[in-house]
């Protein structure tokens, strides 16, 4: 099959290596000098040097050649969130598609399924376009380490078409009806790392880091079934599974950004110094904006928010949510 990854970031490369391996796979990125610094070294030194590229591994700077490239295979939406309207909108008439952006959109506050729609209405209900989520570092998909994905759409043919994609001896693919679940355990849990990072950097102990991450769950939970979510899907891989990953690993930019804020580090050079998109940073006001649209109560994200956009320091945001009166573990 022939893929197209649009996206020469970590994820987008890590994702291109693992499936060059089985199938013709073209690289696409915007900047013609990255891309010919890669194709030269067969590395991406920016984003995954610890990786070189397979030879098979075909690398575009020309946007209408990416596209075209895998017609009628699948072409893979590696950007970050504010990235994926653009693409959506190059799409030619009947290309099938997946994205891996995991967040809400900037100002509007739309999932990644809601902005396809809103551009391809006439498409029906999530045909031909899906989600790829779960708990996943670029550097271990690169190298071949085990991995399980969820894909979700609403359209069957598309779900098979990713597996018989993506799905190989070093990552499993699973199937899901439920983009919205999908979505946002992989937007929320952005947020809820940089909680957990937060705690972990004001050494709180590992009886926070565990009640943390698992009221963070239950926003997730609320705030997906508020939307029309499956309430189960928070259970699986882009949930809970990727909530664990990106809250407690060493490779996780959003864990590291509320390590960092717990140090006192200011946020801009916080991020600066990533070098990489930690997208809970992005996303956390619009989680919680959405939130309070639909009346759902989300405290962590409310802390975290308030973190990033200094209205109150980690230990103060650590003291409000410990204020908060008793109640039912259920609430």
């Amino acid at each position: 099959m022939r893929i197209t990854v649009l996206g020469a970031g970590a994820w987008g490369t890590a994702l291109a290596v693992a499936a060059a391996r089985s199938h013709q796979v073209l690289l696409w990125g915007r900047d013609a000098e990255q891309i010919d610094t890669m194709r030269a070294q067969r590395v991406n030194p920016r984003y995954l040097p610890e990786v070189p590229l397979p030879d098979s591994l075909t690398l575009c700077s020309d946007a209408a050649q990416a596209m075209a490239w895998a017609e009628p295979g699948l072409i893979v939406i590696a950007t970050p969130m504010a990235g994926l309207r653009q693409q959506l909108q190059a799409l030619r008439p009947g290309a099938r598609a997946c994205w891996l952006c995991k967040g809400f959109e900037s100002g509007t506050g739309a999932l990644g399924h809601e902005v396809a729609q809103s551009l391809r209405p006439d498409a029906g209900v999530g045909a031909g376009v899906g989600v790829l989520s779960g708990p996943s570092f670029a550097l271990e998909v690169a190298r071949g380490q085990p991995t399980a994905l969820v894909a979700a759409s609403h359209d069957p043919a598309l779900l098979a078409t990713m597996q018989q994609a993506l799905h190989s001896d070093s990552l499993r693919i699973y199937t899901s009806d439920d983009p919205v679940g999908v979505e946002v355990g992989g937007a929320v849990k952005n947020v809820m790392a940089i909680a957990t990072g937060i705690a972990d950097g004001l050494a709180l102990g590992q009886n926070a880091r565990a009640a943390l991450i698992t009221r963070g769950l239950a926003e997730m939970t609320r705030l997906a079934s508020a939307l029309g979510g499956q309430p189960a899907t928070l259970m699986g891989l882009s949930g809970l599974g990727d909530l664990v990953l990106t809250a407690t690993g060493d490779l996780s930019r959003n864990r590291r950004v509320g390590l960092m804020l717990a140090g006192g580090e200011p946020l801009a050079a916080i991020v600066q110094r990533l070098g990489h998109v930690a997208e809970g940073v992005y996303s956390a006001a619009t989680v919680l904006q959405r939130a309070r649209a639909l009346g759902v109560e989300m405290p962590i994200t409310q802390a975290v928010v308030a973190v990033l956009e200094g209205q109150a320091s980690p230990a103060q945001a650590l003291h409000a949510l410990m204020s908060r009166e008793a109640r039912a573990e259920s609430h």
